[in-house]
């Protein structure tokens, strides 16, 4: 039982290869190879479809809300939804998929249910928001729309605990979690970017990017 036990912990941690929708990372005598053709196409596919939406919708925020209703996602408007998701270190609009404790208390406060696994969904306060926070958030939405890795329990788990964690507890993951970390990171990259180049024209980048900071944007 014992060396069964170390076969599975040694193989967990000795993988040569990860995959995942999109993309391969394969290492292989100190080289490491990554096969990403696919997730490159989606990527610009992303940034292409996204600015066509955005100035089709004016950059109106409730635009952008009915787009993402219309696509299957339930968005939600709740009182104080920033405390609400604050008890579970979540952040306004896109709510990828939790599991635990974390997806039971979601399901119930909107109404979805009792299970300890819940969906994607975007949830935001009442009242007026900012539109450049929105298109923030839109972006990453539509790249979990469009199939983009990064946005699975376990890679958006890692990425939230690094955020707030020592970077020495990066040494304890195995390359799928560092694989998954790795695409997390580049999806929420993305949407910065995109965010603050569409407002280069009409203000100040790092007026933008504070904005985004002070509306609840604490993982960029």
């Amino acid at each position: 039982m014992q060396e069964k036990a170390l076969t599975r912990k040694l193989n967990k941690h000795l993988k040569v290869a990860s995959s995942n929708s999109t993309s391969k990372t394969v290492i292989s005598k100190g080289v490491t190879m990554t096969l990403s053709a696919e997730t490159e196409k989606n990527k610009e596919l992303v940034k292409k479809n996204v600015s066509d939406i955005v100035k089709a919708c004016n950059n109106d925020p409730d635009k952008l809300l009915a787009y993402i209703a219309s696509k299957g996602t339930k968005v939600i408007k709740l009182d104080n939804a920033d405390k609400i998701l604050s008890l579970i270190r979540e952040e306004e609009g896109l709510i990828t998929a939790l599991e635990g404790i974390e997806a039971f208390y979601i399901n119930v406060m909107t109404d979805s249910g009792f299970s300890f696994k819940s969906k994607p969904m975007f949830i935001m306060r009442n009242g007026e928001i900012d539109p450049y926070y929105m298109v923030h958030q839109f972006y990453k939405w539509y790249s979990l729309y469009m199939g983009l890795p990064g946005f699975d329990f376990m890679s958006q788990k890692i990425f939230k605990i690094s955020l707030n964690a020592d970077v020495s507890m990066l040494s304890s993951l195995n390359l799928d979690e560092m694989t998954g970390l790795r695409e997390a990171v580049a999806r929420d990259r993305e949407a910065t970017e995109f965010t603050l180049e569409l407002a280069k024209s009409k203000e100040g980048a790092k007026n933008v990017l504070d904005k985004i900071k002070n509306n609840g944007g604490a993982n960029i």
